[in-house]
């Protein structure tokens, strides 16, 4: 005969199960190293561009890492009262709005076509745009530049810049939105035809505004991708009225070379509109991806 079993002595109290995506302690300590890290390698010398060009040539020269005054408000004035630098400014945002309508239309059409159409060769059309993501345009540029060449109207004009740009950053723009287009369900397709709507129609009136969050993540990035080209608008323009900010930075770098403070302050005010811009828009980009990678 079997020994009675207790069942208040065998009892067992479950461990309660550790929640998914709460924080390890054990790790912490070391994350937050290497946040310090980053935010010092990445704040600190930003920090030193701004408050270097709200001081005097001799003061930096003098010490270059202190904050005291005197406090310098012209170097910044003088910049933003020149028509120089709002001629450089206008240049890169109407070559990154170029650049950035350009890719975000064709990679938008593109990826409808590779999300939503079964044709052979499917995947290896997306294959390439995928491999397109480890060739940037800065490899390229020199390459780009001789093909330019035997185009003379691109030459001295934004579009023989935009257009490239944009072909570079449809790689990244189908990479992202393709998965993203892929998740809709085809139930809702499937309901569009049946009111009548043709394919292009449920493409423009559903599709895409569903696909809101991952547009706005690959035109953020094609933006700020052309914002901060500098080797290919090198190439193609020779006149300084076509120069782009980047470009600017590097002319008056070279113009006012005695001048640490101004050159400074000129520098901390093209990176302005950029870091703005992704300050804004970086809970965008972070949804756009998770939608993207669900996908």
């Amino acid at each position: 005969m079997s020994a009675a079993v207790n069942p208040i002595a065998d009892s067992r109290v479950p461990a309660a199960p550790r929640r998914r995506g709460a924080p390890v302690a054990k790790g912490t300590p070391f994350a937050y190293l290497v946040a310090i890290i980053v935010i010092g390698v990445t704040v600190v010398p930003l920090l030193f561009v701004f408050v270097g060009g709200f001081r005097t040539t001799p003061a930096l020269n003098a010490d270059p890492t202190a904050t005291s005054g005197p406090w310098v408000w012209s170097n910044y004035s003088s910049i933003l009262g020149s028509s120089v630098f709002w001629q450089f400014l206008e240049n890169s945002l109407l070559i990154a709005v170029i650049a950035t309508s350009v890719a975000v239309g064709f990679g938008s059409m593109a990826s409808f076509a590779l999300s939503r159409y079964n044709f052979r060769l499917r995947e290896g059309f997306y294959t390439l745009f995928t491999i397109g993501l480890l060739f940037p345009i800065g490899v390229a540029s020199l390459p780009v530049y001789l093909l330019l060449r035997q185009i003379p109207p691109l030459m001295e004009n934004p579009l023989g810049v935009a257009l490239p740009e944009a072909a570079f950053s449809l790689p990244a723009t189908v990479v992202i939105l393709r998965p993203f287009m892929r998740a809709i369900p085809g139930e809702l397709e499937d309901a569009a035809v049946l009111d009548g709507a043709s394919r292009l129609g449920f493409f423009w009136r559903i599709l895409l505004p569903l696909s809101g969050p991952a547009l706005t993540t690959v035109a953020i990035l094609a933006f700020v991708t052309s914002w901060n080209a500098y080797l290919l608008p090198l190439l193609v323009f020779n006149d300084q009225n076509h120069f782009t900010l980047p470009l600017g930075v590097a002319t008056f770098q070279s113009q006012y070379s005695q001048d640490t403070a101004r050159v400074l302050a000129f520098t901390a005010l093209s990176m302005l509109p950029a870091l703005a811009f992704l300050a804004i828009a970086e809970r965008r980009i972070v949804g756009g991806l998770t939608g993207a990678v669900k996908g």
